[in-house]
């Protein structure tokens, strides 16, 4: 049966993942990631129709990867045909506000953004450049990460330095996981049943990567991260908020390059760092049923500071409907839902025990009819937002060019 769809890619500095979607189903039809990319130990698996099939790919570079996929995709599965791709791009800058179709100019225009995102950025415009290589007449589309907060206003985006620092580099918050955000806002609207021109709420991101997003009649006014995704929460192994006197302090007394102190705010801290133990919430949890207290002590500190970006959050919005948690922790971890809520009683939040631990496919409410705000966990689905844009975009360069 021939299908027809989008491929959406989503390529790090070691690691590629992919999905395939058709045009109507939020369910992927294929998944893929390729892991240890530069080293010997690179493999790349695809699952489709419940089988897995390990890739042969002749080099250790995203090109290889993406030859390996692409001649897979003709030789074993030629029923499925891209008619385009679509990319996640972490960091647009304030170039973006809305997904673009490639050219040159937006591929310049991310380039510049390189020095906002170096781990991620070069490596999106690779798969990008590659795949403009290898399939020139293929449509290609580009999401960004920071795309949904571009409606954030001047007196929250900003950070309070010299205004130049800004004029002339850039500097000011732009927040990521803009893609999760807009989604589950979008669901929650629909499940809660909110009105669309009033509504407000609150979505928390919640995996080794996490922040939160007021959200205001379906524009993003406020969010935790900022210049870069080290800001805001705590979280797997990122600091989040911190003190930037901290910063010298830490240089001087240890006798570290910023360079070498970036590195530990962005891979030692967080709940790693304080747990001594592990970056991964479920390894906590578990511990610290058995009373390991840096456990207690990191998941006690994830769940205060998240409620508290929640509470400050709020000042953004002139009404609170919901709250929603999203991602795999915000999903999976009830204990960290149940323990956050229980710091938002000053938002009159009341959780449902009972609710909270049942298992649920993409949407549970977890309220209590006492509570005066709504509270739900909703599945994320980056990918199938991507793919949905590519979809109206294609479409509407389509409708220009008749």
């Amino acid at each position: 049966m021939h299908i027809d769809g989008h491929l959406v890619v989503n390529a790090g500095s070691s690691s590629i993942k992919f999905s395939f979607f058709d045009f109507h189903s939020p369910t992927p039809i294929l998944t893929g990631l390729a892991e240890c990319l530069f080293s010997a130990q690179i493999s790349c698996v695809v699952k489709y129709q419940h089988q897995k099939h390990s890739l042969r790919i002749k080099g250790e570079d995203h090109k290889a990867v993406l030859l390996a996929l692409f001649d897979f995709l003709s030789e074993q599965l030629p029923d499925l045909n891209i008619a385009a791709v679509g990319h996640r791009v972490v960091h647009g800058g304030e170039h973006f506000s809305t997904p673009v179709l490639v050219n040159e100019q937006v591929i310049e225009k991310i380039a510049s953004c390189n020095n906002l995102a170096p781990l991620h950025n070069p490596a999106n415009l690779i798969a990008i450049k590659l795949i403009q290589q290898m399939q020139p007449n293929l449509p290609q589309v580009v999401v960004f990460d920071t795309a949904f907060h571009q409606s954030i206003s001047a007196e929250k985006y900003l950070y309070a330095l010299p205004y130049n620092y800004y004029q002339d580099l850039q500097v000011r918050k732009y927040g990521f996981h803009g893609t999760s955000h807009q989604y589950v806002s979008q669901q929650a609207v629909a499940q809660l049943n909110l009105a669309q021109k009033d509504h407000g709420l609150i979505v928390a991101h919640l995996g080794n990567g996490a922040s939160v997003c007021a959200v205001f009649n379906g524009k993003s006014v406020e969010t935790s991260m900022g210049l870069t995704p080290l800001d805001g929460l705590m979280m797997g192994t990122r600091c989040g908020d911190l003190d930037p006197g901290v910063f010298n302090y830490l240089c001087d007394k240890l006798n570290l390059s910023p360079t070498e102190l970036t590195n530990i705010l962005n891979k030692k801290s967080g709940l790693l760092g304080i747990s001594q133990l592990s970056n991964d919430m479920r390894t906590l949890l578990e511990h610290a049923e058995q009373g390991h207290e840096g456990a207690i002590l990191a998941i006690d500190m994830f769940c205060y500071r998240l409620a508290k970006h929640i509470c400050a959050s709020t000042a953004a919005l002139p009404k609170l409907d919901a709250i929603v948690f999203t991602g795999g922790i915000g999903e999976h971890a009830a204990a960290i839902r149940s323990k956050t809520i229980a710091h938002l009683k000053v938002l009159h939040c009341v959780l449902d025990e009972q609710k909270n631990l049942q298992s649920y496919d993409e949407f549970n409410p977890i309220h209590h009819n006492s509570s005066l705000v709504q509270l739900a966990v909703i599945a994320t689905n980056e990918e199938w937002m991507i793919a949905q844009s590519v979809s109206q975009l294609v479409k509407t360069a389509a409708e220009d060019t008749l």
